[in-house]
Formats: structure tokens, C-alpha cells, sequence
């Protein structure tokens, strides 16, 4: 482990289209001291030639090619690879603003936590600022985490030199495998801080699974069934509010 390292997990599916503005705007952090591994998740569009494009230019930049196995196995796969103190997610059509890395790094080391998470804008496919930005709670507890994800993936920032490494599980199959990470790191010690500065955006896709929230609302429930081990009652009441959540943020009520 190199600390003060910051290591910077990208997993890549047919990212084509915004994986340049994603590189582009870690390539512009103010906080130098980071490796960015991008794990191409056997891309069919021309994702591997623009990222190799990058890599020529920049040796923190490194490329791992793999075949299709979802997004939870491609983190896992950066993350087995990283060497930094610090592990970030950042997906290949999300973006941070420069100070990010500077800021997020300085939150954590005030309020001597291992984690990090932050405030972010919402912008479109044509990387326009959409509906208003999501607030983080500024301490998020892990009874926070059952109730909803309150870390946006794009915004977490874990240092790993007290608990070790932290990684996905690869059997939820891509939904709710974010959700599980960093309700895992969260319970390491029952509480994480959540800067209100709003440093990244994260893109709205009309045909992601985020952007369909009624595709969610089954893996959610048996998330809260299965993984948070919650009665069907009590499953069923969280689902409501992480739903009233959705609504509120996507149809600005």
C-alpha cells in the first residue's frame, strides 16, 4: 500500500461516449498523487482504443481488459489491482469536479474518519446540469445505511490502512452491489461524515438502471430481505421511503 496514494476504480461497459470526459476530469485534479485503473468489462463499442489513447499520454492511468462479468466483478478486479491508501469508484460516464480528490481527502483527515461521501449535481447525456443536486447528510450512520444508500458511489472515498481492503459481492449480479460496498465499510465502525460541498455530477441515463428506477424496485426489497436480513415489514417500510426518495429527487416534488 503507497499512502497518500489515492486509487481510482473505473469499470467500463460500451463507455465510449463519455469515458474521455470521465479520464478528462480526473486528469484535472488538483490532488495529483492518484492511479486511475479503468477495467474495460469486454466492451463490443471503441471504449479500449480511447482509453489506451490515455494511457500513452499518462502512466498513473492503467488498462485492464476482461471478459463480460458485470460491473461488481470489474471493481473487484481494479480494486485487487490497486496500490493506493485510498480507494475511489468512479464509473465511466460520471464526472468530478478538480478539487474532488483535495477536498474529499482534507474532510476525511478533519472529522478522522475512513470514509467520505459526498453532495453531487445530476447532469444529462449531453452533460447538462439537470433537476437540483442530492445533499449528503453530513454523519451517516449504519442506521442511516438500512434504510437507503446515502453514499452517491461517485462521491465515497475509503482509506483502507486500518480495516484493509473492502470488495464487492459479485453474487448480487450488478444491483445493489454499490449499495452492499459501502453499507460494509459504513458498518466498520458505525459511522462515516458526508461533505455538503457538491464536487462530482453524476449522469442521469434514461436507459440505465438507475435512470429506470421501476427496475430497482425488486433487487431493493430483496436487498433489504436478504442482505440487511430485515423481516418482510420492516423490508416493505424501507422500501417505501427509498422509493418516496426517487420520486421526490427525479420529479422534483
Amino acid at each position: 500500500m503507497i499512502l497518500d496514494l489515492v486509487s481510482i476504480i473505473t469499470p467500463c461497459y460500451n463507455g465510449a461516449r463519455y469515458i474521455g470526459e470521465t479520464i478528462d476530469s480526473v486528469l484535472a485534479q488538483t490532488h495529483t498523487n492518484w492511479e486511475m485503473i479503468i477495467v474495460d468489462d469486454g466492451s463490443k463499442d471503441d471504449s479500449a482504443q480511447i482509453i489506451k489513447e490515455y494511457v500513452e499520454k499518462d502512466p498513473r492511468i492503467k488498462f485492464i481488459q476482461q471478459k463480460n462479468a458485470g460491473s461488481a466483478a470489474a471493481r473487484n478486479n481494479g480494486i485487487r489491482n490497486a496500490s493506493g491508501q485510498y480507494i475511489a469508484l468512479l464509473d465511466a460516464d460520471d464526472i468530478w469536479l478538480p478539487d474532488f480528490l483535495k477536498k474529499q481527502i482534507k474532510y476525511m483527515k478533519d472529522n478522522d474518519g475512513i470514509c467520505v461521501a459526498g453532495s453531487y449535481g445530476l447532469i444529462d447525456e449531453h452533460s447538462k446540469d439537470i433537476l437540483s443536486p442530492v445533499q449528503v447528510k453530513e454523519i451517516i450512520t449504519i442506521k442511516d445505511m438500512r434504510v437507503r444508500g446515502q453514499v452517491g458511489c461517485l462521491t465515497g472515498l475509503y482509506d483502507c490502512s486500518k480495516y484493509g481492503k473492502i470488495y464487492l459481492k459479485e453474487e448480487l449480479r450488478s444491483l445493489r452491489d454499490d449499495y452492499a460496498y459501502w453499507y460494509d465499510i459504513v458498518s466498520l465502525e458505525g459511522v462515516i461524515y458526508g461533505n455538503p460541498e457538491i464536487l462530482a455530477k453524476y449522469r442521469v441515463l434514461s436507459n440505465s438502471t438507475t435512470g429506470n428506477k421501476i427496475k430497482l424496485i425488486k433487487p431493493q426489497y430483496k436487498f433489504y430481505r436478504n442482505y440487511l436480513k430485515e423481516g418482510r415489514i420492516e423490508a416493505f417500510i424501507n422500501l417505501i421511503r427509498w422509493g418516496s426518495v426517487g420520486i421526490k429527487r427525479f420529479f422534483k416534488i
